[in-house]
């Protein structure tokens, strides 16, 4: 299920956030509390996938999500001010976690990941370009160079533009309001500034600083400015703060950005540039080993989204990115040890991944599939990468190669360092990223996985009586989903006493903390849901006691849940307790259901296994 399509689709559903008063969440299903049911779509709710059926009862309404419906929840907290991590309405926002530096990461990787690929593949189109002028094969003087180049740089020009939307929505600031701001920093009036002496603010003096391509200003007052609208749209009357709120962020903001964020973010931008230049200058290859060695442990722990950064402010400062050419040494280095996974392997399926991750890494530079599919789990092949990464890396960085276009390195993005530096040295350096780890894969080898004997087949499970009572079909349970088999085949118990026991021997999947329901799963594979009573999660807890915790192991006839089942029905709920599977990939029916009275520990029904349900047809 994609929990965040199935929230929007089911908020969506029940008439949008505004129409919603409160939600909460029990075992199977969202409890929504509407103002205007009417405007709920019943039918545009059962087509959202993940939804089972929609049922409303108690003033409540109701979307049944099955077992899953914790996730959704918590999806519809990350979009509205209702779900989150709890069974409670709140605010989604629970504020940062986690230090300092995971939380910088955290926020680089939420404001860059959008517009990455963008980034990138507007920066490959340029390293292309770039070649083809190297080569003759396009006159730089011509129109169509200057088309070429324009659509190519344009992207990464107006870059604060793109950040400025992204960092809003990480910052949950507004966009159009962050776009303004960025807006004015590439206004063409305020860029012809750039490099002018005598500028003043109101008698203040400052410096013009270019912003064209420029990260670090944008993303400071785009952070300052979901403050400010906090602030502001507290303290000001509501008739006025929907257009006083821009007028006065952007006042403020842009002035502040040109006279203070802007000359601090370049100074520091400047020292940052020059401590790169002056690491590749004096021992280039130790800054080449280091990106070409660890870049891809940096991806692993997402740790090389501090370094993104970095490569625009070394671009913006120098004109050229000496930090990413030794990473094009990395990504091939990795790709050449899958290839030798793929030439060296006797295992078929071991084969069958290593080739297509082959071919993802060294054409677009993509080698996820191959260190999380293949070479982490090997282990040697990755230390392999590691070993060519470095040694084509400082290769590379002895050379000076650099990129002027922020490209993914690949194979195809190669084009970006032609030129660029000794290409000697480029031509050294890569051979060695890629022969050296495919030789150690090859002649080192690597312990390939034992084959893994086959999964046992499930089967069959006698679900015993959790309860005494009597039984009735499903069919007769006074809810919706229960009654048409939405939830899972099984059957309900009428009960006759207040004590709910363990049906087989299983696991706590899901002890509702109100305790008017349990799920649990067998060792073959068995998931039971118990639900003690219809809407009684409305009580709060109140007449239960809860007597497992989930991740608890229990035994058939352990108690799991004493209720009082008078004062329950004295409430005015029907104590109908559905028992149904909620499996039914794995288990899709039941066979030998009980009827009439019956007595705890005694046979309910059988849940019958999918291998036998395709032997008996």
């Amino acid at each position: 299920m994609d929990y965040s399509k199935t929230a929007s689709g089911v908020l969506s559903g029940v008439g949008g956030e505004e129409n919603v008063t409160s939600l909460v969440h029990c075992m199977t299903r969202l409890r929504f509390v509407l103002k205007d049911e009417s405007k709920a779509d019943a039918a545009a709710l059962k087509a959202v996938p993940g939804v089972v059926t929609v049922a409303q009862a108690g003033g409540q309404y109701q979307v049944v999500i099955g077992n899953e419906v914790p996730e959704v929840f918590a999806a519809i907290g990350k979009i509205s001010r209702f779900g989150g991590s709890s069974a409670a309405a709140e605010p989604a926002d629970e504020g940062p976690k986690g230090n300092l530096f995971n939380r910088f990461i955290k926020m680089i990787s939420g404001v860059f990941t959008p517009v990455l690929w963008a980034l990138a593949g507007t920066g490959l189109l340029k390293a292309f370009l770039s070649a083809a002028v190297t080569f003759g094969w396009i006159d730089a003087t011509t129109s169509t160079y200057v088309v070429l180049n324009s659509l190519s740089d344009a992207f990464i020009n107006f870059l604060p533009l793109a950040l400025a939307i992204t960092a809003a929505r990480y910052f949950k600031a507004s966009e159009f309001t962050s776009f303004a701001i960025g807006a004015a920093l590439l206004y063409p009036a305020a860029t012809a500034l750039v490099g002018a002496e005598g500028l003043t603010f109101f008698g203040i003096p400052f410096t013009m600083v270019n912003y064209v391509s420029s990260v670090i200003p944008i993303i400071i007052v785009v952070w300052l400015q979901s403050h400010a609208e906090r602030f502001l749209y507290a303290k000001l009357p509501a008739a006025v703060r929907r257009f006083l709120t821009p007028m006065i962020i952007v006042l403020v903001a842009v002035p502040l950005v040109f006279v203070v964020i802007g000359p601090i973010s370049s100074v520091l931008s400047g020292w940052v540039g020059a401590a790169i230049g002056w690491v590749f200058a004096t021992v280039p290859w130790l800054g080449g080993a280091i990106m070409g060695g660890l870049w891809q442990v940096f991806v692993i722990f997402g740790l090389h989204w501090g370094l993104v950064p970095l490569f625009q402010l070394e671009l913006q400062t120098t004109g050229r990115m000496l930090l990413i050419a030794p990473v094009f040494a990395a990504v091939l280095a990795q790709a050449a040890a899958v290839a030798g996974v793929w030439v060296r392997a006797r295992d078929k399926n071991l084969k069958s991944l290593a080739a297509p991750a082959t071919l993802s890494g060294f054409l677009a530079g993509i080698t996820e599939p191959a260190i999380y599919g293949i070479n982490l789990p090997l282990k040697r092949p990755f230390a392999f990468g590691i070993v060519g990464g470095a040694i084509g890396g400082a290769i590379i960085s002895l050379g000076g190669v650099f990129s002027t276009a922020f490209v993914v390195p690949s194979g195809l993005a190669v084009t970006a360092l032609l030129g660029n530096g000794n290409m000697v040295f480029l031509g050294i350096g890569l051979l060695a990223a890629i022969v050296i780890p495919f030789l150690l894969v090859v002649l080192v080898g690597f312990k390939e996985p034992s084959a893994q004997a086959p999964a046992p087949e499930s089967t069959d499970l006698q679900v015993l009586s959790p309860v005494d009572g009597t039984v009735v079909p499903l069919s007769e349970t006074p809810d919706a989903a229960f009654a048409d088999g939405s939830l899972g085949q099984g059957v309900a118990i009428r009960p006759r006493s207040g004590a709910l026991y363990a049906p087989f021997d299983a696991t706590i999947v899901a002890a509702f903390p109100t305790g008017h329901a349990i799920g649990l799963r067998h060792a073959d594979g068995a998931e039971v849901l118990i639900h003690i009573g219809i809407d009684t999660v409305k009580l709060g807890g109140e007449h239960f006691a809860l007597k497992v915790t989930s991740g608890q192991q229990v035994a058939a006839g352990d108690l799991l849940v004493e209720f009082d089942r008078e004062a329950i029905t004295a409430a005015g709920y029907d104590l109908t307790t559905p028992v149904v599977v909620t499996n039914p990939d794995l288990y899709p029916t039941i066979g030998s259901p009980a009827s009439g009275p019956i007595a705890h520990g005694e046979p309910l029904f059988v849940a019958v296994a999918v291998e036998q349900v395709v032997a008996a047809s």
